[in-house]
């Protein structure tokens, strides 16, 4: 499955889930651009590694995600986008009744709106390329819900059911709209919360991992980045070429209960 000679946009791309899948994307031969709302040294290191490591082309563009202005000026700075994956996004936990208002509207701005944003920037260029790609990082939170998490769930359904319009709306073109539902993924920061977590249960590293965050998740097994990643490359490849508007969960089984 090559994808020499694409570019694709990975919101939220500097660590964890989106660094996960832009690197499985460049080891197939894309070119990457990576997006997140720093503006560091490091993060443009972090490109010209990739572009070092995989023999490709790769570039750090800055964008707040909350803003949709950014999240447009994004594909037009990346000045190709072949394939778009929708990946930044953000939590808040708390119960309804007192769920912080500016909470709530950053994380439909980041985890729902961008996705609009980007997409509507990005189909004109696909159209005229003749190909376009694009997968929406949604979660097993698209397809079922979990109590004090109203604003995730409610962001990651509306992506869910945008992804199936795009789908619709693209049907007849050489152009595909899936959505990538994840379960539980070790990423650096689910890692920095395994010590606390052992603590606050007084139990071991696997024990806790089992029992406690993984409780949901039958296979007691976390997905991990490069998992996602390899998702991704397969929908973006020939092979998927008519799986359009629907959704791949990466779940353990959380979402089959």
């Amino acid at each position: 499955m090559t994808l020499q000679g694409k570019t694709a946009v990975i919101t939220g791309s500097n660590s964890g889930i989106g660094l996960g899948v832009a690197r499985e994307l460049a080891r197939a031969g894309a070119n990457v651009v990576l997006n997140s709302f720093t503006d560091r040294d490091e993060d443009h290191a972090l490109a010209a590694e990739l572009a070092r490591e995989f023999g490709i082309k790769a570039q750090y563009v800055q964008a707040d995600m909350s803003r949709g202005d950014d999240c447009r000026a994004l594909i037009e700075k990346a000045g190709a986008c072949d394939i778009l994956v929708n990946n930044a996004g953000i939590q808040h936990v708390s119960p309804i009744e007192s769920f912080p208002q500016d909470k709530w509207d950053a994380i439909i701005a980041i985890n729902m709106n961008s996705n609009f944003h980007t997409m509507a920037a990005a189909l004109p260029g696909m159209r005229a390329a003749g190909w376009g790609r694009i997968v929406n990082i949604a979660s097993a939170h698209g397809l079922t819900a979990s109590p004090y998490k109203a604003a995730y769930v409610a962001a990651k359904h509306g992506v869910v059911g945008m992804t199936k319009t795009v789908a619709l709306e693209t049907a007849q073109e050489p152009i595909t709209c899936n959505a990538i539902c994840p379960g539980y993924v070790l990423t650096p920061l689910v890692e920095a919360q395994i010590p606390d977590t052992m603590e606050k249960y007084s139990m071991g590293r696997e024990e806790v991992i089992k029992k406690v965050m993984l409780e949901r998740q039958p296979s007691r097994g976390f997905a991990t980045v490069e998992q996602l990643g390899g998702t991704t490359v397969f929908l973006c490849s020939e092979a998927a070429a008519q799986i359009t508007g629907t959704t791949i969960s990466v779940d353990g089984g959380w979402t089959a209960l």
